[in-house]
């Protein structure tokens, strides 16, 4: 930036500061959100008087070209959002795992939802493999050149972690945004460098253990399914910090990955860790493994407590109401609309979790009694 000389031109000084300023924001030079050199800098160098400079900075403000903040300074404004762009919803686990129609709901129902379209895409079931289906589900997006994608990474596949990749190595070549939900696309504990909306896992998993282990359970075993996501791994993390809180048994055997509709690997695990009570990854699990447990003869909660996480539509319908945290899967939605927006209108920000509050709702398969419960806790009786 060089100085300017009132000689070189007949407009007053403060239009000419005004002027190249303007210009070197408008050409890139200064980019969203980047401060601009303070009045006593921009004073040396364009040689002018302080009077000038802040004239200039007011016209540039009243351009909506900066923004001045009490105490910081002067920054460029960042470009506001455009109205009617389309984002997509790359779920590959929609209808399978409970929690993602109501978090899409959630979108659909947010104020800013109006102004824009969220596109579901369209592929046939019998197109290939869920891994083929999320593959191309994510070319059509980068066709159709959307302007960010919802992205659930895929679990319960041995391939999931290559697919996941690919997908988010495609989408940022695209320069595509993505924003995840509930899980992210590397194996707990990696993070990776995308905005995460869901629920703190490790701590859903610290609380229904702890809620066992204050209803006087001690050997609290683990059960997930085989390839399951990297919010599972977060919920085993918290489920072993609350048994080494709480002195309880932290013992390998205790916890299983298995199909929970298996009788013969249920009662292997039975046999082999002797539970008095079973943590859950998800509800579909704990629905699963009920079933299971009533065929071999395990009474609910007499023989065996059980709780699970979600808080899916059936889980107060089951043979014994399930004992679960509930997400907030609405306001998930909601909240990764917003962060969606954030990210396009902000692209150079950090990486976020947005981690929304849940609610534990106790029901009788944990055993609890319906006096002298205290916490966060909603109380749902026999149904």
């Amino acid at each position: 930036m060089t100085a300017i000389h009132e000689a070189q031109s007949p407009e007053p000084k403060y239009r000419q500061v005004y002027a190249a300023l303007s210009r070197e924001i408008q050409s890139g030079q200064w980019k969203g959100g980047e401060r601009l050199p303070s009045e006593a800098d921009l004073v040396r160098q364009f040689g002018a008087s302080r009077i000038t400079i802040g004239r200039a900075v007011r016209d540039l403000q009243a351009a909506g070209l900066v923004e001045r903040r009490a105490g910081s300074g002067t920054f460029v404004k960042r470009p506001a959002v455009a109205a009617g762009m389309s984002f997509g919803l790359l779920i590959p686990d929609l209808g399978e795992t409970e929690i993602f129609e109501p978090i899409c709901q959630g979108m659909m129902a947010s104020p800013p939802a109006r102004e824009h379209a969220l596109l579901w895409g369209s592929v046939a079931r019998d197109s290939g493999s869920k891994e083929d289906r999320a593959w191309q589900l994510c070319r059509q997006y980068i066709d159709r050149q959307v302007a960010g994608v919802f992205f659930a990474p895929l679990e319960l596949t041995p391939g999931k972690d290559e697919i996941n990749g690919r997908i988010a190595r495609a989408l940022d070549e695209a320069r595509i945004p993505i924003v995840l939900l509930d899980r992210t696309v590397l194996p707990y504990p990696r993070r990776g460098r995308y905005d995460i909306v869901g629920i703190d896992n490790r701590r859903a998993g610290y609380v229904v253990t702890e809620h066992l282990l204050r209803l006087g359970s001690r050997r609290i075993a683990f059960v997930a399914l085989p390839h399951a996501a990297a919010t599972v791994d977060a919920r085993e993390a918290g489920y072993r910090e609350a048994l080494y809180a709480w002195n309880a048994p932290v013992e390998r055997e205790l916890v299983s990955r298995l199909d929970p509709s298996d009788r013969l690997a249920v009662e292997a695990m039975l046999a082999g860790s002797r539970p008095d009570a079973i943590v859950c990854a998800n509800d579909r699990t704990a629905a699963l493994l009920m079933q299971t447990l009533v065929r071999v003869n395990h009474a609910i909660p007499d023989d065996v407590r059980l709780v699970g996480i979600d808080d899916a539509e059936y889980a107060k319908l089951l043979p014994v109401a399930l004992t679960t945290l509930r997400q907030p899967t609405r306001e998930i939605g909601d909240a990764a609309l917003t962060t969606m927006l954030e990210r396009v209108a902000r692209p150079d920000r950090p990486a976020r979790d947005i981690l929304l509050q849940t609610e534990l709702i106790v029901r009788d398969s944990c055993g609890a009694s319906l006096e002298g419960l205290e916490g966060s806790k909603t109380i749902e009786g026999t149904h």
